[in-house]
């Protein structure tokens, strides 16, 4: 019982810490699985790319997710709601004095300097998944060449030919599926 309520707590400060969307969340993940040990960083790897396949926000794919891996079925609905929750309590908040929030130099100042917040965080994400996928430190040869050659492949293709995102996440699939990534 101590348990599911740390790990309410925790998602709780995540979904109100989290400025900026779901990459947001992944230092927080990654702080709780070196923290807890609820799940590893190899296993959030592989939550990230499952929540980024699948329809809906990041943040709540992961968070359901990660609660499912934790506890199963009724932890994965606890950690949601708990990730969730700050945000509706501050839309309810702002909804009732949206007019005055909407002009006040203050709030707009604050957003003004979160946004490099926001960025820090996604550019944090992006960078422990980058070097996640494309490095291996528990190998002799700390470098995935196989991943790095297939990203620079992807990227290219992408670009060139201004694919649509979803099929690259299908070809994506069937490459992992295929090779056995």
């Amino acid at each position: 019982m101590k348990t599911i309520f740390l790990i309410m707590i925790e998602f709780f400060k995540t979904g109100l810490f989290a400025v900026g969307g779901g990459l947001a969340t992944i230092p927080f993940l990654e702080e709780m699985s070196v923290k807890y040990s609820w799940f590893s960083l190899d296993m959030l790897s592989t939550m990230i790319a499952v929540s980024e396949s699948t329809p809906g926000p990041i943040g709540v794919n992961m968070a359901t997710y990660i609660g499912n891996v934790i506890g199963g079925p009724l932890i994965g609905i606890t950690t949601t709601l708990s990730l969730v929750a700050p945000s509706v309590i501050v839309i309810i908040i702002v909804a009732g004095m949206l007019e005055k929030f909407q002009k006040s130099q203050l709030v707009q100042n604050v957003f003004y300097g979160l946004r490099p917040a926001v960025v820090g965080l996604i550019i944090s994400a992006c960078f422990s998944i980058f070097t996640g996928t494309l490095l291996d430190f528990e190998q002799m040869i700390p470098v995935n060449w196989l991943n790095c050659v297939l990203f620079a492949i992807l990227f290219v293709v992408y670009k060139k030919m201004k694919l649509n995102p979803i099929v690259l996440i299908v070809i994506c699939a069937v490459l992992g599926i295929v090779l056995g990534l």
